[in-house]
């Protein structure tokens, strides 16, 4: 996996979402690289990492844990699955968790309303094979919908996927695949570190019910919600998402 760090500190490691890389992160290494020691990540198949034979989480988060045997871990969206799974399948290798736009499962359920409807995954997943770039778009025009900035916010990201070769179909439809199916609700009673959950107001794919309701089914786990900003919370509101993650990051276990 590519990996660019950036500044001196305790160990972050931020873990991108679906389809993009670790610059998308540029607004946080801005902000924290005088503090922290951040690792920008490229997941398989993303940006400049090798694409493996298959998107998976469970060795994803094993490799990660294995380069990084205790760090603070930060993931957004997809990203956020990946850092979950790490901290429940390696305990001693998360100080702690951030879970940005994140949700232990995405998707409706009857037990499960604050979510979308799983075909919205199901159609992006098909559009893929037939027009790549325009599925992109319309994924970012979702993802970015409610925002104060919202074509600008577009705009930037749109320019970060194109700076890097693009994922294939392929690997792409397998994250959706995980956005669709992943259900680890169960599992967070057992999430022995602290985690915060954070994200935006305007969110339309992750609301902020699931925040709150999954920082309340972990031990140690709290919920921030941003009322500007939608599914990419730390580039719309970029000071006012460094100042609700500073005082979790202080508070962190050694």
């Amino acid at each position: 996996m590519h990996l660019e760090s950036f500044g001196q500190g305790p160990d972050l490691v931020l873990l991108h979402g679906w389809a993009m890389h670790g610059g998308v992160f540029e607004p946080l290494v801005a902000r924290l690289q005088q503090r922290y020691r951040l690792h920008c990540i490229d997941l398989p198949g993303h940006g400049r990492s090798v694409a493996a034979q298959q998107f998976a989480l469970d060795p994803i988060a094993d490799e990660l844990a294995a380069r990084w045997p205790r760090a603070i871990w930060l993931g957004w969206s997809l990203g956020g699955l990946v850092a979950l799974r790490l901290a429940l399948r390696h305990p001693l290798a998360a100080r702690a968790l951030v879970l940005v736009a994140a949700s232990p499962r995405f998707t409706l359920a009857e037990d499960w309303p604050c979510a979308v409807a799983p075909e919205v995954f199901e159609q992006f997943a098909s559009a893929l094979a037939t027009d790549l770039p325009r599925t992109l778009e319309r994924f970012l025009a979702l993802g970015t919908l409610g925002t104060e900035h919202a074509q600008q916010e577009r705009h930037w990201l749109r320019s970060l996927i194109q700076a890097v070769p693009r994922p294939s179909a392929t690997l792409l439809t397998q994250g959706l695949g995980i956005l669709h199916d992943c259900d680890l609700r169960d599992d967070l009673a057992e999430l022995s570190c602290p985690s915060l959950w954070i994200g935006g107001k305007r969110d339309r794919l992750v609301p902020p019910a699931a925040l709150e309701r999954a920082a309340a089914m972990t031990p140690n786990g709290r919920s921030e919600v941003l009322g500007q900003a939608a599914h990419a919370p730390f580039i719309g509101q970029p000071e006012a998402f460094v100042q609700a993650l500073e005082p979790f990051l202080e508070q962190a276990p050694g």
